[in-house]
């Protein structure tokens, strides 16, 4: 078929890579972020172990993290 129509081979060029893009930027976030999760029985609440020192975006621009204190008190007090 691509004997015939050479114009399709970029296209199908273009349709692999956006398909190749797409699965490995899926894996990437699956195996490196830790707010992304599989299974949920055994940790309910993942939003508790993110680490906020280390930045969740995939680019981070002079973004300074820094605890709310009314937060931090009422985690202090239901746990």
């Amino acid at each position: 078929m691509l004997n015939k129509r050479k114009e399709l081979i970029p296209l199908i060029g273009f349709m692999a890579f956006a398909g190749v893009g797409a699965t490995s930027a899926a894996l990437y976030f699956l195996f490196t972020k830790n707010d992304v999760i599989l299974n949920k029985t055994n940790n309910p609440e993942p939003w508790e172990r993110v680490d906020p020192s280390k930045p969740q975006k995939l680019i981070t621009i002079n973004q300074k993290w820094r605890p709310v204190e009314e937060l931090e008190l009422v985690k202090k007090l239901t746990k």
